[in-house]
């Protein structure tokens, strides 16, 4: 389709879009497809912004229901534990290829739990009502199940329209894409949640929410089906083994698990420890977290993305793990109403967790056969997402947990700080051990890589 703009200035070149789908030879048909799949993920960026796990509002609307940091733990966990799901979903979805038909019935529905979320607070009859609390767990546990749904489906088809040497700089372009509107609605959801009655911002703000969640469902019903391999009966216990025998993929799963485990050891309790502690608003959180590191994502993606297809993906995994794994560490120097710490960990920790989540989508389309790739994803997501991601959240509330009941580490090194530097010491020291082991797709080395993004000099004659 051709849109009858205005020609200003001459004719306007190719976008970095279309010249990558021009240099893989994509029809016009997979190009918009790819295009739709764009859209929506940017409004589930938007709907993440609000509704998922650690977020500002959501942390907001659990203070506000009088949760403690245990409640804000299980609100990672629940959508962790829900991952399992997706084992037996993948199954389904490979036996029956009807992936735009789950996403327009399961994944909307699950989308539109969140439309009803922010009226917890009005079914509360008082202070210590226990109620609302677990209305909002269930309400988590279902949208978790169909988003279990939704990640079994997107990423395979995916990777089933983008052949394999343009995935890198197209994942980048759409991060960069993604960080744009995270910036922007990041204001826009913050300035809500800070001048809106109390009665009435969590309805308003989940209500979009719930929105921009349906709306990225919908967007798929305009891309095509494509599958890169003919259908295969499967058959889920001899391909779980597979996959357990695949030493190149459980390398990389071994990493990205243990990563995960220590870095929701602290990472799930920064954003309550930042409202609830240190005392920061939601505008100031937004401003010097969720926009400091869209600001760095957007600087730092494309040069990530280029260095994916260039280097591989083991370099960029060490390069960016071993800089997020020390970010927190900006978090001992917090103090009330002080904004760097936020900011510092966000804005630099996004310059190289950018570059892990790259290399982790990388590596998980590399690695998984086409044929099977569901069911590689899906035993991928429930290993991170249950011993890494749940098992490390719940290692921390009850690290905390042990401290406050027990006094321990109160005042200035309070017993946040004390998880954080357990979290950065563990992660560390698993990204030295583990990353380097992983298999090696790329030509050179870290330093090559790392020398490649150096300014090039321009010759003065």
């Amino acid at each position: 389709m051709k849109f009858p703009f205005p020609k200003r200035g001459g004719r306007r070149g190719p976008g970095p879009l279309a010249l990558l789908y021009d240099e893989a030879r994509l029809p016009n048909d997979i190009r918009r497809g790819l295009n739709w799949i764009l859209a929506g993920n940017t409004f589930g960026t938007m709907h993440g912004i609000i509704c998922g796990g650690g977020t500002t509002a959501l942390v907001g609307l659990a203070a506000a229901l009088g949760a403690g940091d245990t409640v804000f733990g299980l609100m990672v966990i629940i959508p962790q534990i829900a991952a399992i799901l997706q084992l037996p979903f993948s199954m389904l979805v490979n036996h029956t290829r009807r992936r735009k038909f789950y996403l327009l019935t399961y994944g909307l529905l699950s989308r539109m739990v969140w439309l009803f979320m922010g009226f917890l607070p009005l079914v509360s009859r008082g202070p210590g009502d226990q109620a609302p609390i677990w209305l909002m767990a269930i309400l988590l546990a279902l949208s978790s199940a169909g988003n279990s749904l939704i990640t079994v489906v997107w990423f395979p088809w995916f990777s089933d329209m983008a052949p394999i040497r343009i995935r890198g700089r197209w994942l980048s372009l759409r991060d960069t894409i993604l960080s744009v509107a995270s910036l922007l609605f990041g204001f826009a959801v913050a300035y809500l949640l800070d001048v809106l009655p109390q009665s009435s911002k969590y309805i308003v703000v989940f209500l979009v929410g719930g929105l921009f969640g349906c709306l990225d469902m919908l967007s798929f019903s305009f891309s095509p089906e494509v599958w890169a391999s003919e259908p295969k009966k499967i058959n889920l216990v001899g391909t779980v083994r597979e996959v357990l025998e695949n030493k190149r993929f459980m390398k990389m799963v071994i990493m990205w698990t243990a990563w995960c485990f220590t870095a929701n050891m602290s990472g799930a309790y920064l954003t309550p420890y930042a409202m609830n502690v240190m005392g920061l608003s939601f505008m100031q959180i937004t401003i010097f977290g969720t926009v400091a590191a869209s600001l760095a994502t957007v600087l730092a993606v494309p040069r990530w993305g280029a260095a994916l297809d260039q280097f591989g993906a083991r370099n960029v995994m060490l390069v960016g793990c071993i800089g997020a794994s020390l970010t927190p560490l900006f978090y001992l120097l917090s103090t009330p109403g002080n904004i760097w710490p936020t900011f510092l960990h966000n804005a630099v920790g996004a310059l190289f967790w950018s570059a892990a989540n790259l290399a982790c989508n990388g590596m998980q389309l590399a690695y998984s056969p086409d044929d099977t790739r569901p069911t590689y994803i899906a035993v991928y997501t429930c290993i991170a997402a249950i011993i890494g991601t749940a098992l490390g959240t719940a290692s921390g509330s009850w690290m905390l947990e042990v401290c406050r009941t027990r006094g321990w580490f109160e005042g200035y090194f309070d017993r946040y700080k004390m998880l954080v530097l357990v979290s950065v010491v563990l992660r560390f020291g698993f990204t030295i051990l583990l990353v380097p082991r992983m298999d090696d797709d790329g030509k050179g080395t870290v330093k090559d890589m790392l020398r490649s993004f150096r300014p090039k000099r321009r010759m003065i004659i």
